[in-house]
């Protein structure tokens, strides 16, 4: 038996245009029956605040917050990056419900168990 094949997508920006991409690869990965894990770091935790993720809506896509939504229901966790919420200044913060902040540590522990990673 085979094990699951997995694909982490790794967040960094919070440049609206870049926020669609690792959130609808991840539930197309899964659709796929694929292992898929998000994790934001960086300038890309400040899409997760409280209200930012509301006022990005690109095209004819749903807001991001719905995109973020739609990914945690469907299993996906959402990780977050405590040394880059240090980085940004804050000491607590409250971000969306659902994701989980982790270690720096776990990124690197990601990245070696995943099959491919990619960056956004």
């Amino acid at each position: 038996m085979s094990e699951k094949k997995s694909i982490l997508y790794v967040q960094t920006s919070d440049t609206p245009e870049r926020q669609y991409s690792p959130l609808v690869l991840a539930q197309t990965a899964k659709a796929m029956d694929l292992d898929a894990k998000v994790y934001y770091l960086g300038q890309g935790l400040k899409t997760l605040l409280p209200g930012e993720a509301e006022k990005i809506q690109l095209g004819s896509f749903p807001s991001v917050k719905e995109m973020i939504d739609r990914t945690l229901n469907m299993g996906i966790p959402i990780l977050v990056c405590e040394a880059s919420k240090q980085m940004l200044g804050w000491q607590t913060v409250e971000l969306i419900p659902g994701v989980k902040i982790v270690g720096a540590a776990t990124l690197n522990d990601l990245a070696l168990d995943a099959d491919t990673t990619m960056w956004f």
